[in-house]
């Protein structure tokens, strides 16, 4: 006979219900997932938005970024002076655009830098969610909190995430739509597979159409995936790629619409040229330019937590690869098609610091859903694991502190000097920008002429009397004329400024001579620019890779 789980009631009612188990005292249920990516978002944004306009100099694709989305607000497609603009594509320029109209168009080319520097510390605080949400799908909420901190707290991805560049926004388009796709995966998908399938394929397109190269990390595992049966079913996958194909199709049916078909062939085939290595412009690969070890010793001490991280990307492929379920399939050729587009580059491509962005983040999660945590058990394994966290965690903190309050603004405090001390429409010499045209010029042709008239007959047609100097792109090989050159030039004069950072060493600006033979010049010290120093300020020989360095 079967006893009702009841008890007696001594006033002779019904019997009450047994009580269900109640949670011991001082012991709260699991924390959300949320939680986690609200943590981890929010720490992200704070550490990028400290000392933001001072920590940092105006890196050389930053003002062509920033102009590109003013250009975009305008409407129409992208344009610099120099016409359309078809080398990227347009998508980070209109979120650029639509930034602008929320918080203000900024007329000053540093402020407007600036205001676009916060908009990526915002999508990197996204990011971090998302780095989040998506460990925690694949394995589990405190594996994807630990993912979360790290990519919080890594230098390199602060550095990357405070300048205005693409890799940012590509890389959260690209975690949106693989964590959509990861849920696909799983053996119990959530409803409608097939719009989801589609959302993460929009996702998946506006990467691309932020950053060309993102179809190495995008379409390339998709097309594995549809090869090989891994990841969802071959139906989805089939409907995500078709989504994020079609979405740069659509960009270039405007184009050819409008067109502008012989432009855009010109700019990309000359990008596809740049990418394979076939063009060196720039980079680590580039003749004449820092070296890629020099680099990485120079940064060691302070980016030694990052440089561990991309030293276990071959075991993150392994355990990855080990695995059979369906989620962590899809990641593998993520995770594999991210090695080999830094790989190639890393062999004979363009090898530029930022590419290396597209591979720690998908490192990152790797290791996240597959390193073994030590069980509680073994309590001694566990202290060593988060001690070594801790390490990790802890020794770029000092780097970090540094690295925001060294002041680090010579071009901004350059142009807000110029502005106040130089008449507008001056001609000024330039020499940076080898193969292209340096920061000095974009984010001063504004208001001043500019040129590399180094030839005395240049100078005197130009009527050019000032010459602008950031002595360690020019002592690295990223200058229009060579360091002997410059210092011909500045012999025995004294600067009217000059301005020591980590990005460009000494940045300076002169008064030169008369070029012609005839009455020459007076030298010119305006009052207030607390100019000290030898009458040649050129800087000794800088050590390559120095850090900051511009690419």
């Amino acid at each position: 006979m079967t006893v009702p789980r009841t008890l007696p009631s001594s006033t002779g009612t019904a019997p009450l219900a047994e009580a269900a188990p109640r949670r011991p005292r001082g012991r709260r249920g699991p924390v959300p997932t949320s939680v986690y990516a609200a943590g981890a978002a929010l720490l992200t944004v704070t550490l990028r938005l400290v000392q933001i306009g001072r920590s940092g100099d105006v890196f050389v694709d930053e003002p062509i970024y920033r102009l590109l989305g003013d250009s975009a607000g305008a409407g129409g497609f992208p344009r610099t002076d120099e016409g359309l603009f078809f080398l990227h594509p347009p998508g980070y320029f209109y979120v650029e655009a639509g930034w602008a109209k929320l918080v203000g168009e900024h007329p000053d080319i540093i402020a407007g830098v600036h205001s676009s520097r916060v908009l990526n510390a915002l999508l990197a605080g996204v990011t971090a969610a998302l780095v989040v949400f998506l460990v925690a799908r694949v394995r589990s909420p405190c594996a994807g909190a630990v993912a979360g901190l790290l990519f919080a707290l890594d230098l390199f991805c602060i550095r990357q995430n405070d300048r205005v560049l693409l890799e940012t926004a590509t890389m959260t388009w690209v975690l949106a739509g693989f964590l959509v796709l990861v849920g696909l995966a799983r053996p119990d998908p959530p409803g409608r597979p097939r719009t989801r399938a589609l959302l993460a394929g929009l996702f998946l397109g506006c990467a691309i159409l932020t950053k060309d190269h993102a179809v190495l990390i995008t379409v390339l595992p998709l097309s594995a995936a549809l090869l090989l049966g891994w990841g969802p079913p071959r139906r989805l996958v089939a409907l995500t790629l078709s989504m994020a194909v079609l979405s740069y199709a659509a960009y270039v049916a405007l184009v050819v619409a409008f067109g502008h078909f012989d432009a855009f062939w010109d700019a990309k085939t000359a990008g596809v040229r740049r990418l394979l290595g076939v063009v060196q412009e720039t980079g680590f690969n580039a003749a004449g330019t820092p070296s890629l070890s020099g680099r990485l010793l120079d940064e060691l001490p302070g980016y030694a937590g990052t440089y561990l991280l991309l030293a276990l990307t071959p075991l993150a492929l392994v355990l990855l690869w080990r695995r059979k379920e369906p989620a962590y399939r899809l990641l593998t050729l993520f995770h594999a098609s991210a090695i080999l587009t830094l790989g190639y580059a890393l062999a004979i491509g363009t090898l530029e610091e930022q590419a290396l962005y597209l591979l720690f983040v998908p490192n990152l999660v790797a290791l996240a859903v597959t390193v073994p945590v030590p069980s509680r058990k073994r309590r001694g394994a566990r202290m060593l694991a988060g001690g070594v966290l801790l390490a990790v965690l802890a020794v770029p903190a000092a780097t970090y502190a540094q690295e925001r309050w060294t002041p680090d603004d010579s071009f901004p405090r350059l142009r807000a000097y110029l502005l106040a001390h130089v008449p507008a429409g001056s001609g000024i010499v330039t020499v940076d920008g080898e193969r292209t045209r340096g920061v000095t010029t974009w984010l001063l042709d504004d208001t001043y002429r500019l040129g590399n008239w180094v030839a005395p007959e240049e100078r005197a047609a130009a009527d050019a009397t000032y010459l602008i100097v950031p002595w360690r792109v020019v002592e690295q090989g990223y200058g229009r004329s060579s360091p002997a050159e410059v210092r011909r030039l500045t012999d025995g004069l004294r600067p009217l400024f000059a301005h020591h950072g980590p990005t460009y060493g000494t940045l300076a600006l002169y008064r030169l001579p008369s070029p012609l033979p005839g009455p020459h010049l007076p030298e010119l010290v305006v009052p207030g620019s607390a100019v000290t120093g030898p009458l040649l300020p050129a800087p000794g020989p800088i050590a390559a890779g120095a850090p900051g360095a511009p690419r």
